[in-house]
């Protein structure tokens, strides 16, 4: 035999004291043994069902498989990202059984790096760090890594954990403009309920109507509305008006008694508003027309005479004004008594109280005039407070037999400054009661209130029916309509008339 013949026969004999193989299996021994060994050698696992060796004692398998994948999957669950290290390991097929038994005593566990802490969150308030790559815990609702099977046992099932309850939300720091206004909402007090009436106890009627008044087919032109509402704006005054069914009319469906009627005549600064509010006797039939009539008339009679009124107005002629108003007013009534007897009815019946006032559109001119006749009020407010204006009646006539119509004449009356004059000027020159006058200059924030007489009483004999509307009204800005309207229907126990109310607020 050769010398290199020699060689390896002690090679294969050293094979085979290495794995064990005994002199029986022979050459196939020495191959077999030798493909295990370069199947080792090289790192791959060997095949499905491939037999491998047992070995001496002092070389035994590890614990763990030195494998290509076992490898990787440690470099990444140390510098890898977070999760990768919870990963379980491969599971060993059969053909690797053998391999995973106990070690041998001398032999190092195959040690695996501790896991990092996770890196405690930053308070919500401040800017956190930017943190160093590091896994966190895992979370709550995964169950741990199982650990390796042991051989002939089925893979453990892994079983979810119940949902654990939600926790309550982290409170956040509001930052920005936009939490200011917020905390201030908050502190904020709750608006106050809206008043609806005064006094202990509600009203004996409803607020709202509840009966429409009758309609004669033959006269629908006659119907007034429930409410009637107006407003304006000139120069330097604010208009709002508003005239309303009392709660008696309403709830027994009587028609409304007031009349309201503005009115501008003109352009410009030359301009004149008219404003005429007239109440007719309570419990008398056609009173709410007698109401219509007066207000026309009034009207009209000014109306033909608003240019030399309002030059009156500027120059401050008081004196002309009275006397020239009078005579317009005494002619209105003397044509009231006058459609009383075309009706066949007493004169004393047909009538109305009427109050008016003269606002001129200059914005120069604060001067503001009123005139009329009969029941109501005139006030003023001025720093939170009301003043009653009503004049003192100085005219204490009293009202004359109807006389018989003074036919016109060739050579007619002189007129007073800036009056219509001729036929029918004065006929019918009786009033049912004194003629009022009165003039006045109105400073930057007065309110000016004329009223009908069921607005009037509770204003002069409710304090706290006064204190709300001054309340209401005493605002840098003139209230809106739908507001003045929801001010002037404010409610008292005793007080259930028609009302209507004429506020003009000075800029």
């Amino acid at each position: 035999m050769s010398e290199q013949g020699a060689r390896r026969g002690q090679e294969d004999d050293w094979w085979r004291q290495l794995y064990g193989e005994d002199g029986a299996e022979g050459g196939e021994g020495a191959g077999g043994g030798g493909a295990a060994g370069d199947a080792a050698q090289s790192g791959a696992a060997p095949p499905a069902g491939a037999p491998t060796g047992a070995g001496p004692a002092d070389v035994g398998p590890a614990e763990a498989s030195d494998t290509l994948d076992e490898r990787v999957a440690s470099v990444l669950r140390t510098v890898g990202p977070p999760g990768w290290g919870d990963r379980p390991p491969p599971q060993p097929t059969p053909a690797d059984a053998p391999d995973r038994a106990a070690p041998a005593g001398n032999d190092p566990p195959d040690e695996t790096p501790p896991r990092p802490e996770p890196a405690r969150p930053a308070p919500p308030d401040e800017t956190p760090p930017r943190p160093e790559p590091a896994r966190p815990a895992p979370p709550a609702d995964e169950t741990p890594t199982p650990g390796p099977v042991p051989p002939g046992e089925p893979p453990a099932r892994r079983v979810p954990s119940p949902p654990s309850p939600p926790s309550e939300p982290i409170p956040l720091k509001a930052t920005g403009p936009a939490a200011r206004p917020r905390e201030v909402a908050r502190s904020a007090p709750p608006p106050a309920p809206a008043v609806t009436y005064i006094g202990d106890r509600p009203p004996t009627y409803e607020a709202e109507p509840a009966a429409l008044p009758a309609a004669d087919p033959a006269a629908l032109d006659e119907l007034v509305p429930d409410t009637a509402l107006e407003g304006a704006q000139y120069g330097s005054l604010t208009l709002r008006a508003a005239s309303q069914r009392g709660d008696s009319a309403r709830y027994r469906g009587d028609v409304r008694r007031d009349a309201l009627l503005t009115a501008r005549f003109g352009a410009g600064r030359h301009a004149l508003i008219l404003v005429a509010v007239a109440t007719g006797r309570p419990a008398v039939e056609g009173a709410h027309r007698a109401a219509r009539d007066a207000c026309g008339w009034i009207g009209g009679a000014v109306g033909r005479s608003y240019t030399q009124l309002a030059e009156d107005i500027r120059a401050d002629r008081r004196g002309d004004l009275k006397a020239g108003l009078q005579r317009l007013t005494d002619r209105s009534y003397g044509k009231l008594r006058a459609r009383a007897l075309e009706r066949g009815g007493p004169p004393e019946q047909y009538t109305a109280a009427l109050r008016c006032l003269l606002l001129p559109a200059d914005p120069d001119c604060r001067t503001r005039v009123f005139f009329g006749v009969g029941a109501g009020g005139l006030f003023r407010l001025r720093d939170g407070a009301w003043t009653d204006l009503e004049p003192v009646a100085t005219d204490h006539g009293t009202p004359a037999p109807i006389p018989a119509p003074i036919p016109a004449t060739d050579a007619p009356a002189r007129p007073g400054p800036g009056l219509p004059h001729g036929p029918g000027t004065a006929e019918y020159p009786a009033r049912p009661e004194p003629f009022l006058f009165h003039a006045a200059f109105a400073r930057p924030g007065d309110a000016l209130l004329l009223c009908s007489a069921g607005l009037a009483d509770p204003l002069r004999q409710e304090p706290a029916f006064a204190a709300h509307l001054a309340d209401r009204w005493s605002t840098p800005e003139p209230p809106g309509l739908v507001p003045f309207l929801a001010t002037a229907q404010l409610r008292a126990k005793g007080h259930a008339k028609d009302r209507t109310a004429v506020a003009v607020w000075e800029a």
